[in-house]
């Protein structure tokens, strides 16, 4: 084990013994003639794995946030042409479909307001900032439970490592956000002008649980903890990768290790925008459905909204919107360079 973890483990020893031998943790520790200096050593590391945890968290919620909001207008673009097809006004013809990403920017700000291409930024915000900062937080913990590999001798451990802790980070966060993600997506593809289907978060929350019941805002929660791990896996796994091999990622030049860091972000993000898109198509779909009563839906699951896509409108239209995610990529990719940025300068090393 390493110093950290021999540490970490060995005082978790202490406060199980003292607890099954029904005596203070500080007499077992003067029957153990610990030295002080121990003691100390063990509760700095202590101390620091906390402190770690903190500033993951933070870099990684307000790298997120920052870059959400800058990336804003593209990602409402994305979401309403993917799932026009789900969308109940665009069905009836109440509202036309979007030709495409130029057509579908035209009518928003025609339409809706400029405005409107932040419509859902907020909850995007509330629910990026903990899935981001769990993401970096979760990934460099878990990574630190696998052991260590040498990117020249052991390339494909290397590798495995960061798309495992990766991909189980991201899994991990999706399970507390969900929520969240689902009232974002219904709130960024409402197409309303003055008379939206829903007013804001909690209304959402609300309206949906009102309709169907807690299970409801959870609809596609399957298929997304499926696809966030080729997703995140990518995304961190290649990131880490190529970061490993970035020679200007320690560099004193500032353009060039920025430079270098958004190139290999900006990789990793559209590499993983692909992989994982049509699990992601599918989601957004099943999210369209979830205020109706299950007797309207149009997809009975997972498996059947992936047959009726490919079925009614073809293979490629599990990639519909994957031109403006390739474009909304460009803030995925200013996450981890801002993360990697802000670390390094709260705690060099």
């Amino acid at each position: 084990l390493a110093p950290v973890k021999a540490n970490s483990v060995f005082l978790w020893l202490l406060v199980f013994d003292s607890f099954f031998a029904n005596q203070p943790l500080t007499n077992y520790c003067k029957d153990s003639n610990l030295s002080l200096n121990l003691r100390s050593h063990i509760f700095s590391t202590t101390m620091s794995s906390s402190s770690d945890f903190v500033i993951n968290f933070l870099a990684g919620g307000v790298s997120g946030a920052v870059a959400k909001t800058c990336t804003a207008p593209i990602e409402r673009v994305k979401l309403l042409i993917q799932t026009q097809d789900a969308n109940p006004k665009i069905i009836s013809g109440e509202v036309k479909r979007y030709s495409g990403i130029v057509d579908c920017f035209s009518r928003v700000s025609s339409e809706q307001g400029i405005k409107a291409f932040w419509r859902g930024n907020l909850t995007n915000i509330i629910r990026y900032f903990p899935t981001q900062a769990f993401n970096f937080a979760f990934k460099d913990s878990i990574k630190a439970m696998f052991p260590k590999a040498d990117k020249n001798t052991e390339f494909l451990k290397f590798f495995l490592i960061n798309m495992a802790s990766g991909g189980l980070a991201g899994a991990g966060s999706l399970m507390i956000v969900y929520p969240l993600d689902y009232a974002r997506t219904r709130l960024a593809s409402d197409v309303g002008g003055k008379e939206r289907q829903f007013n804001g978060l909690l209304d959402c929350l609300k309206k949906t649980v009102a309709s169907g019941g807690v299970g409801a805002v959870y609809n596609g929660i399957g298929v997304s903890v499926v696809g966030i791990i080729p997703y995140r896996g990518v995304y961190f796994g290649l990131f880490d990768t190529l970061s490993g091999y970035n020679p200007y990622q320690k560099s004193e030049n500032s353009i060039a290790r920025a430079a270098s860091k958004f190139l290999c972000a900006q990789t990793s993000a559209i590499a993983a925008g692909y992989a994982s898109y049509p699990f992601d198509t599918v989601r957004r779909r099943l999210q369209m459905q979830s205020e109706k009563p299950e007797s309207e839906w149009v997809y009975k699951g997972t498996a059947d909204c992936f047959g009726k896509i490919i079925k009614d409108e073809g293979t490629a239209a599990l990639f519909k919107g994957a031109g403006a995610n390739a474009l909304r990529t460009v803030g995925a990719a200013m996450v981890l360079v801002l993360y990697s940025e802000i670390t390094a300068f709260v705690n060099p090393k």
